[in-house]
């Protein structure tokens, strides 16, 4: 066969033309809460995970609700997220396919480590009103993220409406941006115990911050996966989805989220199956 040097340069544009195409195949997007980010969980999987799949996971991370919406315009092929009520809905309304869960961790309530409120060791319904009465003031992360939304639930259910008060702050942002108001403004705040963990390990002697409520059954937070519908959004990798799902409930991946640890602490627990 007889090679002209315009065919080798138009075969070699070809083969370089098709290589982000057969990238982008196999890339898979995913929603995220700030959470999984910013404890460095993701960071950590990741590179198991396109080892063992041949996938690559690219992701945005954000509050559950706009990740939500995000899978609902169609500009995600998965959800990683950790709002159980608005998951069912989502799933409810058509716009997602297969959650299951994979991991949980808790949520905790800190705030100054003088503890203005007195409220340390009390229930969760009992904190609230008495952070709320005593005018401490309290951080909200305020984005329509699981975090949120369940911090939302908490004062629902102790009765209370938390805007009315004027030190009842709402930070708009994620959870370690919303860490470091309420320690600013030395106030209470909720977060998931994996920030948690994340924040005080670099904060280090200079935190003024301290666990003040935990244990609660009420401050239980489960993470899940979800495949946003391919009948909404054709152009959702359903296959590639379906092995990612597959791979965070298999047994080797769910060890290998029991053993990430900070400082000897365990950040998320897994409970796939359960």
């Amino acid at each position: 066969m007889k090679f002209t040097v315009a065919s080798v340069v138009l075969t070699a544009f070809g083969l370089i033309a098709s290589l982000p195409v057969q990238a982008a195949d196999n890339e898979l997007m995913m929603a995220t809460t700030t959470s999984t980010q910013d404890s460095g969980l993701l960071e950590f999987l990741e590179p198991t995970f396109k080892q063992e799949t041949e996938i690559s996971l690219k992701w945005v991370a954000v509050g559950t609700g706009k990740a939500l919406e995000i899978a609902k315009n169609c500009d995600a092929d998965v959800l990683l997220v950790h709002a159980p009520a608005a998951e069912k809905k989502f799933i409810e309304e058509g716009h997602g396919i297969d959650r299951r869960q994979i991991m949980y961790n808790d949520f905790v309530i800190v705030g100054p480590s003088a503890d203005p409120a007195k409220v340390k060791g009390k229930p969760t319904a009992d904190a609230l009103k008495a952070i709320f009465t005593s005018g401490a003031g309290f951080v909200s992360r305020g984005d329509q993220s699981g975090t949120h939304k369940a911090e939302m639930k908490l004062w629902k259910q102790a009765g209370i409406e938390p805007d009315k008060d004027k030190k009842y702050l709402s930070a708009g942002q994620g959870m370690m941006a919303t860490l470091n108001m309420a320690a600013e403004k030395q106030a209470y705040c909720m977060t998931d115990r994996g920030t948690w963990i994340k924040f005080s390990d670099k904060m280090g002697t200079s935190n003024p911050l301290s666990i003040i409520v935990e244990g609660d059954k009420a401050l239980f937070n489960q993470y899940s996966v979800i495949t946003v519908n391919p009948a909404q959004c054709p152009k959702v990798k359903k296959d590639l989805a379906a092995k990612f799902e597959d791979w965070w409930v298999s047994p080797s991946t769910q060890q290998k989220i029991a053993s990430f640890t900070l400082k000897g602490k365990q950040l998320f627990f897994p409970n796939a199956g359960k």
